[in-house]
């Protein structure tokens, strides 16, 4: 399956470092079997390194599906939609690398908590995915072409905002910090903008049928928003930081 057309870093801008943007190449993966070789140094790397490749595929997701959305196209809309397949693919794979090592009987106690985190945070994960998968699925029914002006630079917004939050959080995992403080403002400028859009569909100008996939369109944004700071949340306490 071909990868989702880019333009390089969320919503069209430089790639982010450390992430790769769509058609790039991505690292070569490896089997579960081989990942758990030499586990004290290799396996949590290797975690590491997946969880956050996936926060990036959810960042790429968002600022895809936002693009492809406003900017009516309904090809490379499909194909961000074709491409959630390879995120839940990759959940998969870190889920069986962590219950593999659940049942490891020569498993350290210290090690335990952070692996029920992982599984708490994979989850989490794979519904943001979902999430922008659902705009990209509005952007490739053709509804980018009913909205008003209007409702098209507040998804704009609400896309920026979203993308930030979701860089914090990734940043933040990888560096065994917090940013659920930081966080807390941005998602309150979400839920604002959220209410806005609202407003804007309620003025009865768009089409009956684009203004109901709209409000739900205001949703997955609102709650992309919300599992980012769940994430944070979650990576705060397992870095030790106060949520």
């Amino acid at each position: 399956m071909p990868s989702p057309p880019g333009t390089g870093g969320p919503l069209g801008g430089e790639p982010e470092p450390g992430t790769a943007p769509f058609g790039a190449s991505r690292p070569e993966r490896v089997s579960p079997d081989r990942r758990l070789v030499g586990w004290e140094g290799e396996g949590w790397a290797e975690i590491d390194r997946r969880v956050g490749e996936l926060f990036a595929l959810v960042t790429e997701s968002l600022a895809g599906a936002t693009e492809t959305l406003l900017g009516q196209d309904r090809v490379g809309a499909q194909a961000l939609v074709d491409h959630d397949d390879v995120i839940d693919a990759l959940v998969r794979e870190v889920e069986e690398l962590v219950e593999r090592r659940l049942a490891d009987v020569s498993l350290p106690r210290s090690e335990l908590p952070r692996l029920v985190a992982l599984l708490q945070i994979l989850p989490e994960l794979e519904r943001s995915a979902d999430l922008a998968e659902h705009i990209a699925q509005r952007g490739a029914q053709g509804l980018g072409a009913e909205m008003t002006p209007r409702s098209r630079g507040l998804v704009q917004r609400m896309a920026e905002v979203g993308c930030e939050m979701w860089r914090a959080t990734a940043d933040a995992y990888a560096e065994h910090s917090s940013a659920a403080a930081e966080l807390d403002e941005a998602d309150e400028e979400l839920d604002v903008l959220h209410d806005e859009l609202t407003l804007e569909v309620a003025r009865g100008v768009m089409p009956t049928a684009a203004a109901l996939q709209l409000v739900l369109v205001a949703r997955f944004y609102e709650r992309l928003g919300d599992h980012a700071v769940n994430l944070a949340r979650r990576v705060a306490r397992l870095a030790g930081s106060p949520a």
